[in-house]
């Protein structure tokens, strides 16, 4: 079975509340669902990739989020949460306070896409510093 969904954001949105909770226990048992790597990050039009090359993310119970890439190893937090904005569409939290390339990662992203195998994430800055976008593809176990 594929689940796929999307988000968007939209002032004329009717999802009531109930419908905006499945959806965020979808995409939190998506991202429990294993390992995953970041196949594309670009910070304002500056592909950064690379910074995480190797580097496995488990999103786990309790908020956690670990990078690993064998050597190194850091821990963040992860949530899946109404948008302040608008109560019918969701952010996907991540904070990192270390390394400054991981902390990089920290924001409320808006979800672009979330299937079994693939979550993409963009934020556009309200300072108008430009679009961010984060894609993870997961691990195949």
């Amino acid at each position: 079975m594929t689940l796929f969904f999307t988000t968007a954001c939209s002032s004329d949105d009717d999802s009531n509340s109930s419908s905006t909770n499945a959806t965020i226990q979808q995409v939190t048992n998506i991202a429990r669902s294993g390992s995953w790597r970041i196949t594309s990050y670009i910070d304002s039009g500056t592909i950064k990739t690379d910074n995480f090359t190797n580097y496995n993310f488990t999103f786990g119970a309790g908020d956690i989020l670990i990078a690993n890439n064998g050597t190194n190893n850091y821990q963040g937090v992860w949530s899946v949460t109404r948008d302040d904005d608008s109560a019918n569409d969701i952010d996907f939290n991540i904070s990192f306070t270390a390394p400054a390339t991981f902390a990089d990662l920290s924001d409320d992203w808006d979800i672009l896409e979330t299937t079994p195998t693939k979550i993409r994430l963009v934020d556009v800055s309200g300072g108008g510093s430009g679009t961010d976008y984060l894609t993870f593809e997961k691990n195949v176990e």
